[in-house]
């Protein structure tokens, strides 16, 4: 490694999870952008640069512009349905295997954290795995539906009523899942560590889950490449790519590369 400074950092984290009671992650887009799974809000390549979430994204156009909604999901779905786990999501998956991490809560809606090992992953923004008919609530396995949807661009239909089927993520103009909220919640506020990485905590409620940590009296790390709003206030702030902290991070704790 020949920053010395990153050196120092690393080995200051790595030292900080060893000694840690009760360590959670929290990630976000950044984590699975060196999967090949494009973020939200970079200046030149955020997808929102070229849409307006609430018109292709939120719980209005999911219920009145069902067609342009699934024509704005279908590349992302395919990006995230055959993305692989990156060296990033597995280091926090041994990590947690070896007992140092209590619980990742995670932004994504990629499922690369489970896919990577991870079992105590909270997603605070649904998955893609599953599908509800809000017609006849009856839920589905994406899988099921997701062939016909990625290469034909074929939107999945309910088998019973043929109403459109949700993804089973949090839209625009939608609430948090309040299970998976509150367990998050109740992590942050124990947490004597909380590693931030990858999420520029610019997502309201999420963003506002290292205010319970700090308030608390634990440590705030923050790993992700753009400024956040509590650079100011974390106890470390590291403006680097996830593969160049947490891997090593890792690595350092477990003797072995992972």
């Amino acid at each position: 490694m020949s920053d010395p400074q990153l050196e120092k950092s690393i080995h200051t984290l790595a030292e900080w999870i060893r000694n840690g009671r009760h360590v959670v992650a929290l990630t976000g887009a950044g984590i699975s952008t060196p999967s090949g799974i494009p973020d939200f809000r970079s200046p030149q390549t955020g997808l929102w640069k070229r849409d307006n979430p609430l018109e292709v994204a939120s719980w209005r156009a999911f219920r009145h512009h069902p067609h342009r909604f699934f024509e704005w999901l279908r590349p992302l779905a395919e990006k995230s349905w055959y993305a692989q786990p990156n060296a990033a999501h597995k280091a926090l998956a041994e990590l947690q295997k070896a007992g140092y991490l209590k619980a990742i809560i995670t932004q994504n809606i990629d499922n690369l954290h489970q896919r990577a090992g991870a079992t105590q992953v909270i997603e605070l923004h649904g998955s893609l795995r599953t599908l509800s008919c809000l017609n006849c609530q009856r839920q589905y396995k994406a899988e099921n539906f997701i062939e016909p949807f990625l290469t034909q661009g074929i939107p999945p239909r309910c088998p019973n009523c043929r109403a459109f089927l949700k993804p089973n993520i949090v839209l625009f103009e939608e609430m948090l899942p309040v299970e998976a909220w509150e367990e998050a919640q109740q992590h942050c506020e124990n947490a004597d560590l909380l590693l931030v990485i990858g999420s520029s905590l610019e997502v309201i409620p999420a963003a506002q889950l290292p205010i319970f940590t700090l308030e608390k009296g634990g440590k705030v790390a923050i790993i992700t490449l753009s400024p956040t709003y509590l650079d100011h206030e974390a106890t470390l702030v590291l403006h680097r790519d996830v593969l160049e902290v947490i891997p090593p991070i890792a690595t350092l704790i477990l003797g072995n590369s992972v």
